[in-house]
């Protein structure tokens, strides 16, 4: 079994020839053969794919014991018919060159993107391995699902421990519904993941990789190592900026809470920044407004006042369809789930599905009537955007270019959801512009993209460790914690020991969603925001920029959704933007007013941690 496979990037270039020895004939008669084995493949994945996203909707949205055993009996069959087919065309990897474009990239996506995609946990050989994998994984989403914290009988979900937190100022109440929440939904993932990281890279041996790490790593149309590289390369760009604000941040906390609480130098505990993550600090505002009593771009009121659930779900769908993009199909506004269904208990995580690959469109949320929420939706339309773009590319090619793209086409969007377009929508009464104004709407914005950036990063940083064996299980709370500390600045509340698994306080991580993709969005979308109003012909500062209602900019963003994963990201990046790497320049450029004004207040300061 190879340990080490052909990265993507050089297998679009084809072998290089064939072995010295090897008869034309038999390659011809491989080549043949590859191109009738992708046809197959295409019917083979359809049906089980729509099958898996059958029954994990129908688990997610009405969570009982019978549903959970169907989806894990789904993924079972999905993620053996990926292990057998991804070993199946091992052979077929010496004819590469002699397939036409779209049957080799077909073969290539399999081998390299599919699983992380998708995500799909390939089946390991042993067969009681793979039904305890596909039991395991079942067992932790829902358990996240079903989380409640209890204090006898008044029990509390995730969104209502998260509304404490974005409410509260009382820190021994924002302590109780952090440690809550990661007392007793984290510590029951531990032991289920442990016997989880053992049975996923046991499923990625057997299709070729040393481990899940490797795997995740190789997806990306580059050699493993550098996109590794990549990934710092990014976050270097970006630290100035984030350090600047965590700074800031610290200082304002530290003024609040006083030192016992809040240190002024060094990092922040975890638990007053308004998010059970510390992720994003936007529900801080309020607190570390630059210019407070000047004009406030806060639509909670008035959407509260004029929009219900599909409302507000209309409203995103203007946005995409003011850019000539298709409305969403009857059957979206027929299938979706906008809030939980009453007496079921559901996954409430916002998500998008293509649920039968058909432009089968279908939301999964429970919408609150604020504007977090509103622009939550716009973000999850983009994934229903890019559904409906590629729908009709085979199986194996409806995905992004990458799964970064995947992220950034809803939040792209988001970005032009600017105070102007507020008002446009009847959202916002009027618009002040001035620079006060600017360094407030910045900072609001800085909160929620700017303050993510590390976490986004760590996730799965912490998961490659966990998955390559650098990290092991008596070790993986304490690693969690050093990577939280080193890149975001942040510590938690309370000591933390062996036994805990905040890791598993997160959705992504019992999920198994691959989490390197919120960070490259986080920096795409930017990109992506510079070049569409470079199409749309504005030339102001780029956080004035909307391109809502343009047909230029729309046509141009459209054809880069319809490519789907049918060319590396590389060149789909490049039809869009003109470029061929990823590029973090854009988000410095957009706030620039933002990093001089904190610079500015952080003089004297010992920023840092």
């Amino acid at each position: 079994m190879r340990t080490l496979l052909l990265p993507l990037s050089f297998a679009l270039l084809g072998s290089c020839c064939p072995p010295k020895n090897a008869a034309k004939p038999a390659q011809s008669a491989l080549a043949a053969e590859a191109t009738k084995f992708v046809a197959d493949m295409d019917v083979e994945l359809r049906r089980v794919l729509v099958a898996a996203a059958e029954a994990s909707w129908t688990n997610e949205t009405d969570i009982t014991d019978a549903h959970e055993a169907a989806a894990a009996a789904a993924a079972k069959i999905q993620n053996d018919t990926i292990a057998k087919l991804i070993k199946a065309a091992r052979k077929y990897e010496p004819v590469l060159d002699q397939l036409d474009p779209l049957t080799r990239r077909q073969l290539q996506v399999l081998l390299y993107v599919t699983t992380v995609a998708t995500p799909i946990a390939p089946s390991p050989d042993d067969p009681a391995k793979s039904e305890e994998l596909a039991k395991v994984a079942a067992e932790m989403s829902s358990i996240y699902g079903k989380g409640k914290v209890c204090d006898g009988a008044d029990c509390k979900s995730l969104d209502q421990l998260s509304k404490v937190l974005q409410s509260t100022r009382d820190p021994n109440a924002a302590l109780a519904a952090w440690k809550g929440w990661h007392d007793t939904v984290g510590r029951q993932e531990r032991d289920l993941y442990v016997k989880y990281v053992g049975l996923a890279n046991a499923g990625a041996q057997a299709i070729g990789f040393t481990d899940v790490a490797a795997m995740w790593k190789s997806a990306y149309d580059m050699p493993a190592d550098a996109f590794e590289a990549e990934t710092d390369r990014l976050f270097d760009q970006l630290r100035p900026l984030y350090t600047q604000l965590h700074c800031y941040t610290r200082g304002k906390l530290n003024g609040m809470y006083g030192d016992a609480v809040v240190p002024k130098s060094g990092p922040m505990p975890a638990h007053l920044l308004g998010n059970m993550w510390a992720q994003s600090w936007d529900w801080m505002y309020k607190e570390l407004e630059p210019y407070p009593g000047e004009a406030v771009v806060d639509v909670t009121p008035a959407i509260a006042a004029k929009l219900d659930d599909k409302g507000m779900t209309r409203l995103g769908e203007t946005f995409y369809t003011s850019l000539g993009m298709p409305p969403l199909p009857q059957t979206f506004w027929e299938r979706s789930m906008f809030q939980k269904p009453p007496g079921k208990e559901a996954v409430c995580h916002a998500s998008a599905w293509d649920v039968q690959f058909n432009n089968d469109l279908r939301l999964k949320m429970c919408i609150q009537k604020t504007q977090e929420d509103l622009i939550t939706i716009h973000h999850e339309l983009g994934h229903h955007y890019y559904f409906a773009a590629y729908y009709k590319l085979p199986i194996v090619l409806q995905l992004g270019a990458n799964d970064g793209f995947h992220e950034a086409i809803g939040d792209t969007v988001a970005l032009s959801m600017t105070p102007a377009y507020y008002k446009q929508k009847g959202l916002l009464d009027a618009v002040a512009k001035n620079d006060k104004v600017t360094l407030n709407f910045m900072m609001h914005k800085a909160l929620e993209k700017i303050a993510f950036l590390p976490f986004g990063l760590v996730v799965d940083k912490w998961r490659w460790d966990v998955f390559s064996g650098k990290v092991q299980p008596a070790q993986y709370n304490e690693r969690w914690w050093e990577l939280r500390k080193q890149y975001q600045g942040i510590v938690p509340p309370v000591a933390r020991t062996a036994q805990d698994f905040d890791p598993g306080a997160k959705y992504h991580v019992p999920a198994n969603v691959p989490y390197m993709r919120y960070f490259l969005a986080a920096v795409l979308q930017f990109q992506f925001h510079r070049a569409l109003c470079k199409k749309a012909g504005f030339t102001g500062p780029l956080h004035e920029c909307s391109i809502y209602g343009n047909k230029t900019a729309g046509e141009a963003y459209w054809k880069m959704l319809q490519l789907g994963a049918s060319k590396p990201w590389q060149d789909a990046l490049e039809s869009l933007t003109g470029e061929r790497q990823m590029d973090a320049t854009a988000i410095l450029e957009y706030f620039a007013p933002l990093q001089r004004w904190l610079e500015e207040q952080n003089k004297g300061q010992s920023c840092g941690w």
